[in-house]
Parts: C-alpha cells; sequence; structure tokens
C-alpha cells in the first residue's frame, strides 16, 4: 500500500519531468495503472494533512476479553500450564460471554505453544487399552492414579489409590470394565512389578508375567500386553493423557480428602475429558465409544473375580475409589491346636 509520501513525491516528479508521467511512477515505485486511478479521482492535488486525515487508524474497539486479561495473566502467573480451554471455563464462570478463539490468540502472546511432532499408531474399536500408574503428590500423603485408556475412542477411565500394587491394579481394572460395560481384547502396561515377574527380551529371552494377573486375564478374556524396557513411546495414548490429567485437573485445584478427589476426577471425566473433542480422532471420545467402540467390546464374565491368593480389599482402597465391590475370596476356617498337641502327632508319627 502506497502511503502520502508516495503521492505527494509523484506529484513533484510529474512537474519536474514535464508530464513524463512513466518515469515518474517508475521513479517512485507505483504502477501506472495505480498512478492513473490518482490522477482520475483528483487525489495528487489533495493537501497531505487532508490524506492522513482520511486515512487515519480507526479507534480501538474495546474487545469482550478485556475485563478478563488481568485474570488470565494473574493464574498464568500462578500456574504457568494451564490450557485455553481451562481458562475459557474459568473466565464463562466468571462472566465472559467471547468466544474461545480470541482467548487462545491472547494466551499465545503469552505462552507460544512449541510444535510437537509425533507419530500415532491406531488401533481397530474395542482391540485395545493401555493402562498406567500416575504419581500424584496429595497435602494428605502420595496417591497413585490408575490410568486406563481406550485406543480407538480415547475414553478415558481415572480413578485414586494409596498404592499402586497388584490387588489395586485388579481392583481398578474391574470397575473399570464394569463402567465400560464391555472388556478390550488386550491391555497394554508398562514394566510394573504387578504385571512383570522378569524381562528378557532385550537379551532374547522370555517375559513372565505375574501369575494371578495372567489367572484375572484369562477370567476377564483379555491378552496381556507389556512394552519393551525404555520403549515408553509404545504406550502414548495412555501418557499423553497423563500429562492431561495433571494439567487439567490436578493443576490449580484443591482437594480436601480422598472421597473429594475421586468425586471431583468422575465429575470432570464426565464434564471436560471424555465430552471435549480430541485433538487427533476429532470425535469426543463419549460420543465415539457410543457409537462405535462400546458394542464391539467383549463381553463381560457371567461371575466377578475370585482370587485365591490376594486378601480382600480393605476399607482404606474403599474410601479411595467411587465402586464399592471389592474382588471376593473364598472363607477358609483354620484349626488351631495347642503346640503340645502338634509334638505329641509329630513325635508318635501320625498325621495332623
Amino acid at each position: 500500500m502506497h502511503g502520502v509520501f508516495a503521492r505527494v513525491l509523484l506529484q513533484q516528479l510529474l512537474d519536474e519531468a514535464g508530464g513524463d508521467r512513466a518515469l515518474a511512477a517508475r521513479r517512485v515505485g507505483v504502477g501506472r495503472t495505480t498512478m492513473y486511478r490518482w490522477i482520475k479521482a483528483g487525489l495528487l492535488d489533495q493537501p497531505a494533512e487532508e490524506i492522513r486525515a482520511r486515512y487515519q487508524a480507526r479507534p480501538p474497539v474495546a474487545r469482550k476479553l478485556e475485563p478478563f486479561k488481568a485474570i488470565i495473566e494473574e493464574r498464568l502467573r500462578e500456574y504457568p500450564r494451564l490450557s485455553g480451554t481451562r481458562l475459557f471455563a474459568e473466565c464463562r464462570s466468571a462472566g465472559y460471554t467471547g468466544g474461545v478463539t480470541q482467548l487462545r490468540d491472547f494466551v499465545h502472546t503469552l505462552r507460544p505453544a512449541p510444535a510437537e511432532p509425533v507419530v500415532r499408531y491406531e488401533t481397530e474399536p474395542g482391540v485395545q487399552a493401555q493402562v498406567d500408574f500416575a504419581h500424584c503428590r496429595m497435602p494428605w500423603g502420595v496417591r497413585y492414579a490408575l490410568v486406563v485408556v481406550l485406543g480407538h475412542s480415547r475414553l478415558l477411565w481415572v480413578r485414586f489409590y494409596p498404592r499402586q500394587d497388584l490387588k489395586v491394579l485388579l481392583y481398578g481394572l474391574e470397575a473399570c470394565f464394569t463402567d465400560w460395560g464391555g472388556v478390550p481384547k488386550e491391555l497394554l502396561f508398562d514394566q510394573m512389578r504387578s504385571v512383570v515377574t522378569r524381562d528378557e527380551r532385550l537379551t532374547g529371552g522370555a517375559l513372565l508375567h505375574n501369575l494371578e494377573l495372567s489367572r484375572f486375564a484369562r477370567h476377564y478374556g483379555f491378552r496381556v500386553r507389556v512394552c519393551k524396557p525404555y520403549r515408553a513411546k509404545t504406550k502414548g495414548k495412555v501418557e499423553r493423557p497423563i500429562r492431561y490429567l495433571r494439567d487439567s485437573f490436578l493443576y490449580g485445584r484443591t482437594f480436601l480428602s480422598d472421597a473429594d478427589l475421586n468425586a471431583q476426577v468422575i465429575h470432570w471425566l464426565a464434564t471436560v475429558a471424555n465430552p471435549r473433542e480430541h485433538a487427533t480422532t476429532k470425535w469426543a471420545p463419549t460420543a465415539r465409544f457410543a457409537e462405535v467402540e462400546q458394542q464391539v467390546l467383549q463381553p463381560l464374565p457371567a461371575r466377578p473375580y475370585r482370587s485365591l491368593v490376594l486378601p480382600a480389599i480393605s476399607s482404606e482402597h474403599k474410601a479411595t475409589s467411587s465402586i464399592t465391590s471389592p474382588i471376593p475370596i473364598p472363607h477358609v476356617a483354620v484349626e488351631r491346636r495347642g503346640l503340645a498337641e502338634y509334638a505329641a502327632i509329630s513325635a508318635g508319627g501320625g498325621e495332623l
């Protein structure tokens, strides 16, 4: 776009060149069509002050986001990793009526987002779910989030427990399958001690699973798969949701107890995490699960799993989960005898 200076200079050169318009236009860098349009409209004869007044910048218009910029800046100073979606929800609750695009543009000026190239491996509906624990530090102690993600729909399931042992894993998976109303064909785990007894695949050996987990898998009809050591990207569908859980749910929130922690995460899953449009699939996980994946999951077994090895779920575990049905175990009565009776039977060669 040519400014006031170009018009004034063109008028002077036309006067000096004796009417050689082509030469004057070349020296100014203006096309002949533009020059003839200016001459025809009489723009070259107007004073520079009048031209400047006509092309002054418009006065700035107050945007709907203006009253909330201070709130956004304060929140980002306190919690720099808050997402634009989270800030949009907080501003809407404070009375913001504008759109999310101008809010995200403003957030990007405060915190530019780096691009992360990712290569993804997609699975068919009902084939795979990925499982992992996330270490979370709470004011009253460490809690472990059991995170399960269906590979096709990206439906997310999360509960918090005080430990990450095999008992919690089986209890949580049983609750997850119950909530989903079915079981995927395989579950992909990390190198958990509750899953892997020994892994010698890097040296040409075999992978040994925990026998109790193998029995649990046979009961529910899924195959146990384990990532190779130092290959965490193999289960990226659950690694990214763990970061999403930390940034969108845990970061910047206050929790009063284990019960409040799980109550809030259930509400967050139902209202934020699963109804949102997933960046990769362009579907809401709840919608894709209901329309595509739920009907191809394997049916639940007719009876719950009964462990002959693990003790019953304690009240501490029940308090940290919304599911109240523990993994049942059979009751075994043990006869008590005195030490003298055992010594007499042993000396006489008898049987107990």
